[in-house]
């Protein structure tokens, strides 16, 4: 068999970034996707998904969408492939094997909505945490809060990735309402919880749940920081419970929350653990680089 891996979709926009696809002339076999990164401080960045029917596997489909994905990338002067793959799977293998460095272990979890103790919930967010106050809301960070919660994003830039080369993001106004607005596009709701210090106004910490188009099934968490000055002192734990309690309150269709955690990230890991989250599965980023 011959294949021959033609772009099908040159560029088709994504949350901030420029997606490319290929597929196998035959039948198709697979398809590749490679995710362009365009927020400053990731243009170096590209993310490679590869997906061959099982019964094509083994016949050269998904080295074919790998050269020409990685030929792409070099076109583009991109110099870091990411991809990622379940733990102790044939993808797992195929990457390791073509020269791809695992450089990070991620732990999926899953809260089920049905099993939460909603006394011991409500609880968790009455506990008051002197000096602090918690807000919330749906979609665009209102305009009164835009600028402190856009220099809040920084609770994220140490956040714990082990080898990855992910860049640091440079998060500025216009990026903060673009990721609401293209969620929002999509038909998702974004809902945001955020600690605000009580002294001056300015938010400390957040944590993100978009919740799908058809409010139904699954929602699942974006981003939950804290900034560095405000850790330990229990706002990740405080900010989580209140969104979870809002996805009981507000979403009954719902029927769990997902989640995923760097393993050396103990202490998310532990604030999921205490809240409910049960383990999935196992994933290993891969990276490459040119």
């Amino acid at each position: 068999m011959t294949l021959r891996t033609t772009p099908t979709v040159t560029a088709v926009p994504t949350d901030t970034d420029d997606l490319l696809r290929w597929r196998t002339d035959d039948a198709p076999a697979g398809t590749a996707a490679l995710r362009l990164y365009t927020a400053a401080g990731q243009e170096h960045l590209v993310e490679l998904t590869i997906d061959v029917r099982p019964e094509d596997r083994r016949r050269g489909a998904a080295t074919a969408l790998l050269a020409a994905a990685i030929d792409a990338a070099r076109e583009r002067g991109r110099r870091t492939v990411l991809a990622q793959a379940e733990a102790g799977t044939p993808a797992d293998a195929f990457l390791a094997a073509r020269g791809f460095r695992a450089v990070l272990t991620l732990l999926y979890s899953r809260l089920p909505l049905a099993d939460t103790d909603r006394g011991a919930l409500d609880a968790l967010v009455a506990r008051p945490h002197p000096g602090y106050r918690l807000v919330s809301w749906v979609g665009t960070v209102p305009d009164a809060l835009l600028e402190t919660f856009t220099a809040s994003r920084r609770a994220m830039d140490d956040m714990a990735m082990d080898d990855a080369d992910l860049g640091t993001v440079t998060w500025d106004t216009e990026l903060v309402r673009a990721i609401a607005e293209k969620v929002a596009a999509r038909g998702e709701l974004l809902h945001t919880v955020a600690a605000v210090d009580a002294s001056d106004g300015s938010i400390v910490g957040f944590t993100e749940l978009v919740v799908p188009q058809s409010r139904t099934g699954d929602a699942q968490h974006y981003g939950t920081g804290v900034l560095p000055e405000h850790r330990r002192r229990g706002l990740a734990a405080w900010m989580k419970a209140e969104s979870i309690r809002w996805a009981l309150t507000e979403q009954p269709l719902l029927e769990g929350l997902l989640t995923d955690t760097a393993r050396s990230n103990t202490g998310m890991r532990a604030v999921n653990d205490a809240l409910g989250y049960r383990p999935t599965h196992t994933t290993v980023q891969y990276q490459l680089e040119l």
